[in-house]
């Protein structure tokens, strides 16, 4: 358990919880403290599936603006600019489904944080944004890379060039967040979706994850053929066995997964 970030496990669940008063900003110590939190729950086998969530106020402001402010570009180009992107690769490598919470502000490296995950769900108040153009800069923190896959190039270049916040109802018609719900109800609402996959075939689900990601950045060919070595590899495991005879005895939907 770090100072900023910690990880709570219940029910399955894995719950990554981000607590640096007023507004969650993203500093080093916490930046480096989301790698770890990453790690952990990737190691925890009882951890099926994963929330990420700022607490019922804010999600994450973005990253500490004082702590960057000074810095000259030999200093940023080292090993700032290059943590920026560890902590968010390690979110979105995270071998689970992930799903963010998004409550109040999620803007910059805290909509970054969000973009990470496989699924976002915000409250009816929430507003997500890039605001970075403002400051004379740009997201540093796979923003521009992963919103553009998520939204298209245009509404990433309007968010980006803008600076705007969106809120929630917006968010939604984009594509940016995949739910909204009452404020109250986020992190419930998360929960939920995470608890789907308690008891699901893991690694099937880590085959589909790693196989969509990677899939983007290469050819369709290229990304036909690691989903056949991926769909092949599943037959030498527990669940593959599990799954179909279930299916065969009992219909479909009544497997009862190993992990294995």
């Amino acid at each position: 358990m770090g100072e900023f970030v910690r990880v709570e496990v219940e029910d399955g669940i894995g719950t990554i919880r981000l607590d640096r008063p007023k507004m969650n900003a993203l500093n080093a110590p916490m930046q480096r403290e989301l790698v770890e939190a990453a790690r952990e729950v990737t190691q925890d086998e009882s951890v099926a599936a994963v929330v990420i969530y700022g607490g019922e106020r804010v999600f994450a402001a973005g990253a500490d603006i004082k702590e960057m402010a000074p810095l000259t570009f030999a200093e940023m180009s080292g090993a700032p600019s290059r943590l920026l992107q560890d902590f968010t690769k390690a979110l979105a490598a995270i071998p689970k489904p992930v799903i963010a919470a998004i409550t109040g502000y999620a803007l910059g490296g805290g909509l970054e944080v969000a973009l990470a995950a496989d699924f976002r769900v915000a409250g009816e108040g929430a507003k997500v944004g890039f605001p970075e153009i403002q400051l004379g800069i740009i997201p540093g923190a796979g923003g521009t890379q992963r919103l553009a896959r998520l939204v298209g190039p245009a509404k990433a270049k309007d968010l980006i060039f803008s600076g705007r916040h969106v809120a929630a109802a917006e968010a939604l018609a984009m594509g940016l967040v995949d739910r909204v719900v009452p404020d109250a109800d986020v992190y419930t609402a998360a929960r939920e979706w995470a608890s789907t996959f308690v008891g699901g075939p893991a690694l099937a689900l880590r085959a589909a994850k790693q196989v969509i990601d990677a899939g983007l950045e290469v050819d369709l060919e290229t990304g036909l053929e690691m989903e056949r070595t991926q769909f092949a590899a599943l037959f030498a495991t527990e669940d593959q066995a599990i799954g179909m005879r279930s299916f065969i005895e009992k219909g479909p939907g009544k497997a009862v997964f190993t992990g294995r």
